[in-house]
């Protein structure tokens, strides 16, 4: 019975991680992704929404919509996210709270700066290794999973997404976007070319997206928007 619930407890854990991961994301994928049946996959999802670790919402529609219920995705929420820890948190924010009011604007940037550096500085030999832009991308997104950033790479008309799932301060980034700032110049000076921040996990997007420009247009930011019920979406 102990084997049982440690398996059924690791299965559910795989599942939250392939929401935080790849979400939005269908059931079927899961399943697919998984190896393991729908009922299966039905059964941890409505236990994480049932949790509050995650929430549905209808899949765009591509082209006409057939008969039949609409199709569902899944995505996790902050307290899902938590599954994954957080390495900040009120006492985080307190502090730069008081370093805002007592240093200034100046203070808490210097702050975002010296923690980035110390987020991609082990890594950056590794990054300027490559020459080409995009697998410095790949190389960068590779260090930022290291780090705890679940961080991933694709392909997006001319140029490369650089898509990180989790970010352990996003709570502390939503009152301080200066750490959003300095994180998108420092990836910027990495990869050696001008980068955009579409989506952040802080401002309630499903992952936190940086356009790499290899030539042709830049998409638009994301603008998220929120349910009735007050999930971001």
């Amino acid at each position: 019975m102990k084997n049982e619930l440690h398996a059924e407890g690791r299965t559910r854990r795989g599942v939250a991680r392939l929401l935080l991961e790849d979400g939005p994301i269908t059931a079927a994928a899961i399943a697919d992704t998984l190896g393991i049946s729908m009922t299966a996959v039905r059964r941890h999802l409505d236990a994480l929404v049932a949790a509050g670790e995650a929430y549905p919402r209808e899949a765009p529609v591509r082209g006409q919509r057939g008969r039949g219920r609409p199709a569902k995705v899944f995505l996790l929420t902050e307290t899902g996210r938590a599954r994954f820890g957080h390495a900040y948190d009120d006492l985080a924010i307190s502090a730069l709270r008081f370093l805002a009011e007592t240093g200034g604007e100046d203070a808490v940037r210097a702050f975002a700066q010296r923690r980035v550096a110390g987020l991609v500085g082990p890594h950056r030999a590794a990054v300027l290794a490559q020459e080409d832009p995009a697998e410095r991308a790949k190389a960068l997104a590779a260090a930022l999973t290291r780090e705890g950033y679940a961080a991933s790479t694709r392909q997006v008309g001319a140029g490369e997404q650089l898509c990180q799932h989790h970010c352990p301060v996003a709570h502390v980034a939503a009152e301080f976007p200066q750490l959003c700032e300095v994180e998108t110049a420092a990836f910027a000076d990495l990869l050696g070319i001008h980068v955009q921040r579409l989506a952040t996990i802080a401002r309630g997007d499903a992952a936190c997206t940086t356009h790499v420009p290899l030539g042709g247009p830049v998409p638009a930011p994301r603008t998220p928007t929120t349910t009735t019920e007050g999930t971001p979406s």
